[in-house]
């Protein structure tokens, strides 16, 4: 397995051993001594899997209460992976780093607690699932405004596809509106 660090403290890429052979591919997507020592030790309490068509943009999500750490990748397709820094003490609060995930390249990218995160489905379809380290609590999640241009995003939309957003996420919030932002969460 190899881990990289990302921009953002805390994020990171991990890439795992792939096992193939003309019969198919073995690897290991979770194992707690081994990510324990990449830092990864929160206990995962949900597994989530959502399958989505090319233009379809979900996110940016967060909790403001039981914030979610997430372990995310792609088992079918592909997708641009994009986290924002929410964590008002961090030093890089507000700004963003995003990844392609690819199920070819069986990449994951480990998301601590604190963070806004959102994909955009590059292929016919993508599968993606992920495991979080608290449950899903709707009455404290907030949608950043994807498009906002004072995160400037640079999301990587295919040429001639229709970005397809749910009415939440249509409805985002500006950084500048950002609970968190503001410093009343």
């Amino acid at each position: 397995m190899k881990a990289e660090s990302t921009p953002l403290a805390g994020v990171t890429l991990i890439t795992p051993t792939v096992h193939g052979d003309t019969r198919g591919f073995f690897l290991e997507t979770w194992h707690a001594e081994r990510y324990a020592d990449l830092g990864i030790s929160l206990p995962f309490v949900q597994d989530n899997h959502s399958r989505s068509t090319q233009g379809t943009l979900r996110g940016l999500h967060l909790q403001t209460e039981k914030p979610q750490g997430k372990l995310v990748r792609v088992t079918a397709g592909a997708v641009f992976d994009v986290v924002v820094d929410c964590r008002a003490e961090s030093p890089s609060c507000g700004q963003w780093h995003g990844v392609t995930l690819t199920a070819t390249g069986q990449e994951q990218l480990w998301i601590p607690p604190g963070f806004a995160h959102g994909f955009y489905v590059l292929t016919e379809s993508a599968d993606f699932v992920y495991k979080c380290t608290d449950y899903y609590h709707p009455d404290s999640e907030l949608s950043l405004a994807w498009d906002d241009p004072a995160l400037g995003i640079e999301w990587p939309i295919v040429e001639g596809s229709e970005l397809q957003l749910s009415e939440k996420d249509r409805a985002g919030l500006l950084w500048q509106d950002c609970p968190l932002y503001q410093g009343l969460i």
